[in-house]
């Protein structure tokens, strides 16, 4: 049993079957009725979560700049993430980490939030996106949810968007629950791309056009995006 407590606001289909389909909830999202703007997007320019994992500024592939591994003090103190998937309206307020270790069935909730919405996989996401986002949300002093625009990425899924693109890598961080496209509403994109860069634990993508940025735990590095 998952304990109030340390699951709030639980979105349909998060505990039990959803009431609301996949696609009929997305449609009612900001991006209007049946679109699908990962899929539309790229027709035109690539996959916007992967394709451009590791690219920098310049368009121009370059390896990892090795950075020292900031010390961290470990804190046993309650961190708390609040999600909300655009395509399939689900919400998940929860403390994901308490008394100095992550909560097993607040992450697996987590988890289930941040599944591919095409195929309704789940997969376990690595728990360091989680601390990436609460300290996004520490840094710029968010009081909303995230938006989540992608997060766990199916092999089916990938292969799909990699048939439609030869600029979508054929692994991506996301087909390993390494990584997160998303935004926060009270928060302006650069700001948060800033936060996300100060934070120094992966890699950032900055997508002004499509409204998101990408995080994810791989090696630090940015690069922009459309």
């Amino acid at each position: 049993m998952i304990e109030r407590r340390k699951l709030l606001g639980l979105g349909l289909g998060v505990l039990g079957a959803s009431a609301v389909g996949p696609m009929a909830a997305f449609a009612q999202s900001k991006f209007g009725p049946g679109a699908d703007p990962i899929a539309d997007l790229l027709m035109k320019q690539g996959d916007l979560g992967s394709a451009a994992e590791g690219m920098p500024e310049n368009g121009l592939p370059e390896a990892p700049v090795p950075v020292a591994e900031p010390k961290r003090i470990i804190s046993a103190e309650p961190r708390w993430v609040k999600l909300h998937n655009v395509h399939t309206q689900e919400k998940l307020e929860a403390v994901y980490f308490d008394k100095g270790e992550y909560v097993p069935d607040a992450v697996q909730a987590l988890d289930k939030v941040l599944r591919d919405y095409r195929t309704g996989d789940v997969s376990p996401m690595n728990p360091k996106l989680y601390d990436i986002m609460a300290g996004l949300a520490a840094r710029t002093e968010s009081k909303s949810h995230f938006q989540i625009i992608s997060g766990y990425r199916s092999p089916k899924t990938n292969a799909m968007l990699h048939a439609r693109s030869g600029e979508v890598a054929k692994r991506s961080l996301h087909m390993d629950g390494k990584a997160i496209d998303l935004y926060l509403e009270d928060v302006s994109l650069d700001r948060l791309r800033t936060a996300a860069l100060d934070l120094k634990q992966g890699g950032v993508g900055y997508y002004p056009v499509s409204n998101f940025v990408h995080v994810d735990v791989g090696a630090v590095r940015r690069w922009v995006g459309s």
